[in-house]
């Protein structure tokens, strides 16, 4: 889950706008959501800092655009998803950014992978589940109210087609929800660097429109009536997971 995180350092909160300081982009609650992950024998990895400190997902070190034709924001993040600015004053300059790759953005990748070396000297399959929600409705990044299921495995290079094709037929026959694979979300970095079906390591991300579990606007409290609904397909989707690292 690396875009679950609320912290803001003291001395970068300052410099930060009222609007900025919601965090209004926070994949909010994931954990919450997901609180079931544990119990049925996931490893589970949240990031604790927000978004707007360093995007996990995002590629380094030329921070270049995964969707190339549409809009993103960077890997140091300077505005929010509807553009407003985050800084009051100077945004960070390459020197800052190097400095947040080494304190935040490396040791969390330097955790996955370990973490996935560990798995994979157990099994001879592992899945990734990259965790994200999203606004139903961000006209920077797509067209209209995003599908409620989002499924993304680089066009089918990061997963064996088979745990797609599963994971797709759940979300399609999940009743009063929409679901999409490979469409505006296709993965981001975390699924596009780790994913190596040959190596298998299977990486599939789940970006879900939170208004399907949340409220979207301040203070973006969770739902629980919402997110009773909806947690029986998710965990659907992540036992198919479970046993496709063991079956496979």
């Amino acid at each position: 889950m690396p875009h679950a995180g609320t912290h803001l350092p003291p001395a970068l909160a300052t410099r930060l706008t009222a609007d900025a300081l919601q965090l209004a982009d926070t994949d909010w609650h994931l954990d919450r959501l997901y609180d079931f992950a544990d119990a049925m024998g996931a490893s589970v990895l949240v990031a604790t800092h927000s978004r707007y400190v360093i995007d996990l997902n995002s590629p380094p070190p030329d921070d270049h655009n995964l969707y190339p034709g549409q809009d993103t924001t960077r890997l140091c993040p300077v505005d929010t998803f509807d553009r407003a600015p985050l800084y009051r004053d100077a945004q960070p300059d390459a020197d800052e950014v190097r400095r947040r790759r080494a304190a935040h953005y490396d040791p969390y990748h330097a955790a996955l992978r370990a973490e996935l070396a560990r798995l994979r000297a157990l099994h001879d399959n592992v899945v990734l589940w990259d965790a994200h929600s999203i606004r139903s409705v961000v006209p920077r990044f797509f067209a209209g109210r995003l599908p409620d299921f989002n499924l993304g495995t680089a066009d089918g290079a990061s997963c064996d087609p088979r745990l797609a094709a599963t994971l797709s037929r759940i979300a399609t026959g999940a009743d009063g929800y929409t679901s999409v694979l490979n469409g505006r979300f296709k993965g981001g970095h975390i699924t596009r660097a780790h994913g190596n079906p040959q190596g298998g390591v299977h990486a599939v991300q789940l970006e879900m429109a939170q208004c399907i579990y949340m409220h979207e606007t301040h203070p973006f409290d969770y739902d629980p009536a919402r997110a009773a609904s909806v947690q029986p397909h998710l965990r659907a989707m992540l036992q198919c997971a479970l046993d496709f690292g063991v079956s496979a």
